[in-house]
């Protein structure tokens, strides 16, 4: 499969006089990451008064630059016929809508069935971007809100903007205990020692900073209804955070620890507890400045049908019961 051809032409500002040719490189066409820019240099895909030129050439201002690369297939995986919510689409990005139980990349025990290979069916040319496009994830049983690049020069804005924190990610979650209020969680994470499926606290040395804030929406008797706002994007994050200060997710399988139903709970309370098998966590709110026309994007999703459901009975419970003591 042949990639687009992409063409640029551009005089080196002589404020460059004397600074590498990849970094005077990167500005001029900010579209693109400068490693992949310093790959086209080195591939002859950009020229300097139409002769080839390596990243460290120090420049002396006014040079012509011609820029002619093919966008290579990034991405290998097959389209397959996989409905899409989607929220939002235009010309440079879309929005959609993950159900709980989607992965989102293919990987050691799903080859396929995932949200990339939808993608890919949905848009063909997304297979030259970077896995087509995905610039953040959702854990396969979390629902809600993704933001997806549909050019490379998008895909590097986006990028950018999630590593500077400008992208608002807003969730809602149901956990374990009975809160007072919110608070904050700012602790490292990164791999667990021994268990390479999941994420732990670890020490600032070999742990990721990450921060969570959490809002108390209703509490029950045993349970809370909380929002949570992150300001990092670390792997299985609130997941993580929750379950390190001692109030892990309802139903999440790898943090959530064994399943604890309360005193007098009412029996279709232990039926929904029981039956619910995925971590109750939904990306109920996006929002960032589109990266190329700067309009202000906002967008939400409904709570979905199965936490909306085990918050109704939470409420039945309670007012069966009355708080606890």
């Amino acid at each position: 499969m042949t990639g687009s051809i992409i063409r640029h032409e551009a005089v080196v500002p002589l404020s460059a006089a004397g600074r590498r040719f990849d970094q005077a490189l990167a500005e001029m066409f900010p579209d693109y990451s400068r490693s992949r820019l310093t790959g086209w240099i080195k591939a002859g895909a950009v020229t300097l008064d139409g002769a080839p030129a390596a990243p460290r050439h120090l420049l002396k201002g006014g040079e012509q630059v011609r820029l002619e690369a093919e966008l290579e297939v990034e991405v290998s995986s097959a389209p397959e016929a996989i409905d899409l919510d989607l929220v939002h689409e235009d010309d440079h990005l879309l929005v959609l809508n993950k159900p709980a139980g989607l992965v989102v990349h293919p990987g050691a025990g799903n080859p396929a069935g995932t949200l990339l290979n939808a993608l890919l069916h949905h848009d063909p040319k997304l297979a030259e971007l970077p896995r087509a496009g995905i610039v953040h994830r959702l854990d396969k049983d979390t629902s809600g809100l993704m933001v997806v690049a549909k050019t490379l020069a998008t895909h590097t804005a986006l990028v950018d903007m999630l590593s500077r924190h400008d992208v608002e990610r807003q969730y809602e979650a149901i956990v374990l205990g009975a809160l007072i209020a919110g608070g904050t969680v700012d602790a490292p994470i990164g791999r667990h020692h021994s268990d390479r499926l999941r994420q732990a606290v670890r020490d600032e040395e070999d742990g990721k900073h990450a921060v969570t804030h959490y809002r108390l929406r209703e509490r029950f008797r045993t349970h809370s209804l909380i929002q949570c706002n992150l300001e990092t994007g670390r792997t299985h994050q609130i997941r993580v955070h929750m379950a390190h200060i001692g109030h892990p997710l309802v139903g999440d399988p790898l943090y959530g620890g064994s399943l604890k139903l309360p005193k007098r709970a009412t029996p279709e309370l232990v039926t929904a507890l029981r039956g619910f098998r995925r971590q109750a966590l939904h990306a109920e709110r996006l929002s960032f400045e589109h990266p190329v026309t700067g309009e202000a994007l906002s967008f939400e999703s409904a709570r979905p049908e199965d936490v909306n459901a085990l918050i109704m009975t939470l409420r039945s419970d309670l007012a069966a019961n009355g708080p606890n003591e």
